[in-house]
């Protein structure tokens, strides 16, 4: 079980970049939450067996169809146990 936390920046607010990431983080299996940041980008953490967050990190890359990513800054976090995946605020 890993967890990372992504900073997902570009044009990510107000094209369904959360919503859509819970979908597909559910399709995985994956817990975790995606929050909109005040600086405009989109904070997501993911956590479950490796290979499927990697998929997911791999999905953030590009995110829904509306969406442009600019970048994806990745950081390693500690796991939580969560198995539900939210939208936070």
């Amino acid at each position: 079980m890993i967890r990372r936390r992504a900073i997902v920046r570009g044009m990510v607010q107000g094209v369904g970049f959360r919503y859509n990431a819970r979908a597909e983080a559910m399709r995985l299996g994956l817990g975790g939450y995606a929050l909109n940041r005040a600086d405009g980008a989109v904070e997501v953490e993911i956590e479950g067996d490796a290979a499927s967050v990697e998929r997911m990190l791999a999905w953030l890359a590009h995110g829904p169809m509306f969406a442009k990513v600019d970048s994806v800054d990745v950081s390693d976090v500690p796991p939580m146990g969560g198995k539900d995946f939210r939208i936070a605020g």
